[in-house]
């Protein structure tokens, strides 16, 4: 019995169960390491998303005999004029928008309730479950408003904590440019050749994942970004470039983000005007009708192969344990690790015999 691969497979659970038990109870062994890996955690993945977004560049400048570190530099200073246009120029608008719209927002409120009661006054049927319905979101519609503001200013407060963290940023992401495809052949140096082979085959994977996930993110959400604010202005919506930042950054969350998005610029499209709210609907349609049948495919392709139901339940579930950042970074950790089990499952299928390739 011990030689059938169900009884070796139960074996194999029962003794990564009692591992993970063994770590529980001496943790407090592993808490300066937890506590090392916590501080670097936040410069670590911002430098990586700086890596993978300006590899590219970096590659492009190298193919015209510009050394590397001569690149990395050229990539640096290109990225701070960015920033620096965005902080003089984008910045300075988006925040007295904002500011007006946390002042508006008791007359906002005010304004929906008259709304809903002009819109009970007149109607001769309502049913009974949709008027108590009304009734409750109407009475609690200051602590619904009181609520997005407070997410919205914790978003603000965590951003400002991840760009207090660029002080070492750019360390991390100068070195994992300068050295970073070093990285592999040193690791493979120490394995068998069959195992270094499938180690660097595993890392291209992950790799691969990783830069085609947060490039094309990248590029699609600026894209939507773009074309939100083109929209927005054309149809007069009040603090469209506020709206506008806030879809692209919303956008950044798969599939969920851009009905995150919608949701405040209908309500004020509709306080302004209730045909504005309509041409919001129209605008934030056309944008993702263009990002999903002609950007994103050509940017991202299909790299990820996830299912809408699985990106829903890990975004529900990363969003109450690890809040906004949380929904961030789920699903390219989803993606990796997925990426690794299935890189082993197929090494694992490759070196069974054949006719022994089932579990069961």
């Amino acid at each position: 019995m011990t030689n059938k691969k169900w009884f070796q497979t139960l074996v194999a659970f029962i003794l990564v169960f009692i591992l993970i038990f063994l770590i529980e109870k001496t943790k407090f062994i592993f808490e300066p390491v937890g506590s090392y890996l916590t501080a670097i955690a936040v410069p670590f993945m911002g430098a990586g998303l700086l890596y993978y977004i300006t590899l590219p560049l970096v590659t492009f400048l190298e193919k015209y005999k510009i050394p590397r570190i001569a690149s990395i530099l050229i990539t640096f200073l290109l990225l701070v004029f960015i920033v620096f246009l965005f902080f003089n120029y984008i910045i300075p608008i988006a925040q007295q928008q904002f500011t007006r719209l946390v002042k508006n927002i008791p007359d906002i409120a005010d304004g929906i309730e008259e709304i809903v009661e002009y819109w009970q006054d007149n109607q001769s049927i309502i049913p009974p479950q949709v008027d108590n319905m009304i009734d409750q979101v109407t009475a609690n519609l200051d602590k619904y408003l009181e609520n997005f503001t407070t997410f919205i200013l914790n978003f603000i407060g965590q951003l400002f904590g991840f760009v207090f963290s660029f002080v070492l940023i750019p360390f991390f992401w100068f070195f994992m440019l300068k050295d970073g495809d070093k990285l592999v052949p040193f690791i493979s140096k120490f394995l068998s050749k069959p195992k270094a082979n499938s180690f660097k085959e595993l890392m291209a994977g992950i790799n691969h994942t990783l830069s085609s996930f947060i490039q094309g993110q990248l590029i699609v959400s600026v894209c939507v970004g773009i074309m939100l604010y083109i929209g927005y202005v054309i149809i007069k919506l009040d603090y469209a470039l506020t709206l506008a930042l806030f879809g692209l950054v919303m956008n950044l969350i798969p599939f969920v983000g851009p009905f995150i998005s919608a949701v405040p610029a209908v309500i004020i499209g509709f306080i302004q005007e209730p045909m504005i709210a309509v041409y919001v609907i129209i605008v934030m349609l056309i944008a993702q009708q263009i990002e999903s049948n002609f950007i994103s495919p050509n940017v991202m392709g299909r790299v990820l192969q996830l299912h809408p139901l699985t990106i829903i339940t890990l975004i529900l579930a990363a969003g109450s344990i690890a809040g906004f950042f949380g929904l961030l970074f789920i699903i390219p950790a989803y993606a990796v690790l997925k990426t690794i089990v299935s890189h082993f499952y197929h090494e694992w299928r490759r070196k069974q015999p054949k006719g022994e390739k089932d579990i069961f």
